[in-house]
């Protein structure tokens, strides 16, 4: 077993954490220029036209029928 204190093995963990959110920051905004480029507005719309929208508003679904009779007195 170890004998470092947690204050210590804390330490040691934040280089890697700033890497993490430094890389992770890199990304995003590498991908939000990609998407302003003409290849990625493409991209997105293709995706925009696959993806059904689905009507807005409440829905009784065939789950929500069983859980309304499951609550019926």
């Amino acid at each position: 077993m170890s004998t470092k204190s947690t204050t210590a093995v804390n330490e040691e963990n934040k280089p890697a954490r700033r890497k993490f959110f430094i890389g992770a920051g890199a990304t995003v905004g590498a991908v939000a220029v990609a998407s302003q480029t003409s290849i990625g507005k493409a991209v997105i719309q293709e995706i925009g036209s696959t993806v059904k929208s689905k009507d807005e508003g409440y829905q009784l679904t065939a789950h929500i029928r069983k859980y309304y009779e499951t609550t019926m007195l």
